[in-house]
């Protein structure tokens, strides 16, 4: 009698796991996924940069003065937040889009001027030769609903 329930147990699971096996390896779990890279649909420029702590206030008003005025000039700039983590002396900059298209729309001609435009305040702000704040990553986060 326990050998008959064991397999009948046994013969069960095996079909359990046989269903299981087909749902992870079909479709069916696209169609619950969620979008990871929704082309159309908001998108946030992600941004590292080391920037030590003694030139944190000269990173802000450069941020403030350089970058901001042309970013909101930008088709699809829908805003940003920055943050700064003093252990690390590291700054994250999420840089939010109406869309990826809008975003990579923009040359990188002019996004290598404004560059510029930015090291040479820095650095002449802090009378030295060489930007101090070195990127570090940039990445793109979809939001996930």
């Amino acid at each position: 009698m326990k050998v008959i329930f064991l397999l009948k147990n046994l013969i069960k699971n095996f079909f359990i796991l046989i269903i299981i096996t087909f749902i992870v390896n079909s479709n069916l779990t696209n169609a619950f996924a969620l979008p990871m890279d929704n082309l159309n649909g908001n998108i946030v420029e992600e941004l590292r940069l080391s920037v030590p702590f003694k030139y944190k206030e000269t990173w802000l008003k450069a941020e403030e003065e350089v970058w901001e005025p042309w970013l909101s000039k930008q088709d699809g700039f829908l805003g940003r937040q920055i943050f700064y983590n003093k252990k690390k002396g590291e700054a994250l900059l999420l840089v939010k889009w109406e869309n990826r298209k809008l975003w990579k729309s923009i040359s990188d001609e002019e996004v290598n001027k404004m560059q510029e435009i930015y090291e040479e305040t820095v650095t002449s702000t802090l009378g030295i030769e060489t930007n101090p704040f070195k990127f570090i990553y940039e990445g793109e986060l979809f939001e996930q609903k």
